[in-house]
């Protein structure tokens, strides 16, 4: 697939890194040259120097006979004329844009073939929004991810010394649950992947990857770790889109308030939440933070655009007694070092992000890609088209399937149930697969087995 990717900042440098591995044209383009010589130094991609939304410009990456323009520059108005102007002068199939701006967002008609042709809108704030509010709906969690319309989850824990289910084999599981189906998807074990087996053995702290239908999930979250006790009391580090956004989501159903160094924008977010109380001051203030009896809090999100103010308020947060914290990270280098220490879950939004991205890249029949890992592994959602003929999964069972090294299927959602992966499963055409990927090296593959042969047509 030949694509242009505008914009070598996190999002889209990363994406170019996802997709440079898998058989992909890619070109980038930006005006820094510095990124653009670092991107080029460690990838096999092409990269050009310009304004993304000049027509000339993207006739130079290409467009003429471009399949995709995934435009995730920092400005929303580029990326909104580069898709206008990749429609109008090369007919582009797939146009992606990253919107930031609510203005535009909430514009109805405004993103058309009629209006401004953007095709997929990403908005990176509501997507970390939304991630952060399920991690605050399942306390204990490190990760909660969506298939088939939130029928299924697949979501992370950390087993905890003591636990139900640590030091027995995955086999037990079933024994131990009879009313519950659920099925461990992967494990990581000092951060290393096990493909999981009847006979694995779980042991403290490893990291479980497990899938089940929504309403089984806390039941078998408890077996894996404590459950902590619901969260109420929220302290937002910073009022910007994110902080803005996860207050008005929030605020109906928990005592929340957000801590914001501009007066300015103290007054705009006093004017438009309801409930949440606004704080004018510093994150790193341990004077306001006691004031504001940062002991009782049960969660602290750290929610600036500074990764420095969100590590360092989110460790004196911890030491002054807040129960659990959530730290946006956007330096990838810096996730693995803070993680797991004082600071319990650090977010990274271009990963959150770059599964929306990927999931109108993938080929086949995927709907849903989720990066996991820090991009090492993929949870992928696929529809099975076709009939037994055509198709390498339709009329087989699980265990008949030809899967890939490193790759597990976890659930198969059906209409509106949800049918754990068992070895004797048959796939039936429409069946939402969800598959768990290890090995990013063997997604093509995957997707050769959702791709329905030339007979059924």
């Amino acid at each position: 697939m030949k694509i242009i990717i505008l914009g070598a900042g996190q999002v889209g440098g990363t994406l170019a890194e996802h997709l440079a591995h898998e058989d992909n044209d890619i070109t980038v383009v930006d005006t820094d040259l510095v990124r653009l010589r670092d991107l080029h130094n460690r990838l096999d991609i092409r990269t050009i120097q310009g304004q993304g939304s000049h027509p000339l410009v993207l006739r130079q990456a290409g467009g003429e006979d471009a399949d995709m323009l995934i435009a995730v520059t920092n400005s929303d108005e580029v990326n909104m004329v580069a898709c206008q102007v990749a429609h109008t002068f090369f007919h582009t199939p797939t146009k992606i844009a990253r919107v930031r701006s609510a203005a535009y967002l909430t514009r109805k008609g405004l993103f058309s073939h009629d209006a401004i042709p953007v095709d997929v809108l990403i908005s990176p704030e509501q997507v970390v929004t939304n991630h952060i509010r399920r991690l605050i709906e399942y306390p204990g969690a490190l990760q909660v991810l969506d298939f088939a319309g939130g029928l299924a989850q697949l979501v992370a824990v950390k087993a905890y010394y003591g636990g139900p289910l640590v030091g027995q084999e995955l086999g037990f599981l079933r024994r131990h649950m009879p009313n519950v189906d659920t099925r461990v998807a992967a494990i990581y074990r000092r951060n290393r992947p096990i493909i999981p087996r009847g006979e694995t053995v779980i042991e403290a702290d490893d990291e479980v990857f497990f899938i089940a239908a929504r309403k089984d999930i806390r039941t078998v979250m408890a077996e894996l770790r404590k459950i902590d006790r619901r969260l109420r009391r929220i302290i937002i580090a910073g009022g910007g889109h994110i902080g803005e956004r996860l207050a008005e989501t929030l605020e109906h159903s928990h005592q929340v308030k957000i801590i914001e160094h501009d007066l300015q924008r103290c007054t705009q977010l006093s004017e438009k939440l309801d409930r949440t109380v606004v704080l004018h001051g510093s994150a790193t203030n341990k004077r306001l933070l006691l004031e504001e009896n940062i002991e009782e809090c049960d969660i602290f999100c750290a929610l600036t655009n500074d990764d420095e103010v969100n590590i360092m308020s989110s460790m004196l947060a911890k030491r002054l007694g807040a129960k659990k914290v959530m730290t946006l990270i956007n330096n990838a280098a810096y996730v693995d070092l803070v993680q797991g220490g004082e600071i319990d879950i650090a977010i990274s939004p271009q990963q959150a992000t770059i599964g929306g991205l990927l999931t109108h890249v993938r080929r086949g029949d995927i709907v849903n890609v989720h990066s996991l890992r820090r991009g090492a592994a993929e949870a992928i959602e696929a529809i099975a088209h076709g009939d037994a003929r055509s198709s390498k999964v339709i009329g087989r069972t699980i265990e008949e399937i030809e899967l890939p090294e490193g790759a597990t299927i976890g659930a198969v959602v059906r209409g509106k149930e949800v049918l754990i992966a068992h070895h004797d499963l048959k796939v039936e055409t429409d069946d939402h697969v969800i598959l768990f990927v290890i090995d990013k090296r063997r997604i093509r593959e995957v997707e050769r087995l959702f791709q329905v042969g030339l007979s059924f047509f």
